[in-house]
């Protein structure tokens, strides 16, 4: 039996990818279609590692790199992502090979092969380290500074003097630690990866905020988490369902 697990938030890309690793492998075996960072660390706290893990790199509520800082996966990994972008040498470290989409039947054969062929699973906590320091350089180009709008002005904020970022009817924002609210262009997507990830989290689609803002957390229904803000927020802050392993990891600084 060949044991696998998807990572991947688009249910469609997961059914196809699965389907092409059966038409190669007929005996495969799909452990869990997994579809987000926090799904996917409690999954593979809970349960024994499958033989291989094919992961999409973007996921939901973050980058799936993050699964691999808080879990150590026990197993070989395939990246499969859309994403040219994320330091493709990185990949080439021993154990872990890449797929760039659309996934091609020819390239996922390759995979498996090598897979195969080497199957180094004694060595696949350091090569996540590797793959992890690789990325590092990449993920070094968050912003410092942000050029924002009130009225008529346009000035810069420094990052630390940012306490949330949040999108209202359309329009994205961020409050400094004084309260005082600027329109931004950059949208949360954009802010999440330009934002240092060790002081600042998203905690659903509307809200960003900084480690430093958070003055009080109280559990909430459905294992969420209600964030009370310092500056208060305009909305309630809630940790959506899908962040909220990932958001008590962050706090604990993991």
């Amino acid at each position: 039996m060949f044991r696998v697990v998807i990572i991947e938030d688009e249910e469609p890309a997961a059914r196809r990818l699965f389907k092409l690793i059966r038409d190669i492998e007929p005996n495969a075996e799909l452990l869990a279609s997994l579809e987000s960072v926090s799904s996917a660390i409690n999954w593979l706290k809970e349960n024994p590692h499958p033989d291989l893990i094919f992961s999409d790199i973007q996921l939901a509520d973050g980058i799936s790199f993050d699964i691999f800082k808080f879990i150590e996966p026990g197993c070989p990994i395939v990246f499969v992502t859309a994403y040219d972008q994320y330091a493709i040498e990185a990949f080439k470290v021993n154990s872990i090979d890449y797929i760039l989409k659309p996934v091609k039947k020819e390239e996922l054969q390759a995979a498996i092969r090598k897979f195969r062929q080497q199957q180094p699973t004694q060595t696949v906590a350091l090569d996540m380290r590797k793959l992890l320091e690789a990325y590092q350089p990449q993920a070094q180009g968050y912003k410092n500074r942000f050029v924002v709008r009130y009225g008529d002005h346009i000035k810069t904020i420094q990052t630390e003097e940012i306490a949330y970022c949040y999108t209202e009817d359309k329009v994205n924002f961020l409050t400094n630690h004084e309260g005082r609210r600027y329109a931004i262009d950059s949208n949360l997507d954009q802010l999440e990866n330009q934002l240092p990830p060790q002081d600042f989290f998203r905690i659903n689609r509307q809200y960003i905020i900084s480690i430093r803002a958070i003055s009080e957390m109280l559990a909430h229904t459905k294992g969420r988490v209600l964030v009370k803000l310092q500056p208060p927020a305009r909305h309630e802050t809630i940790v959506s369902t899908e962040r909220s392993a990932a958001f008590k990891a962050w706090l604990d600084g993991q």
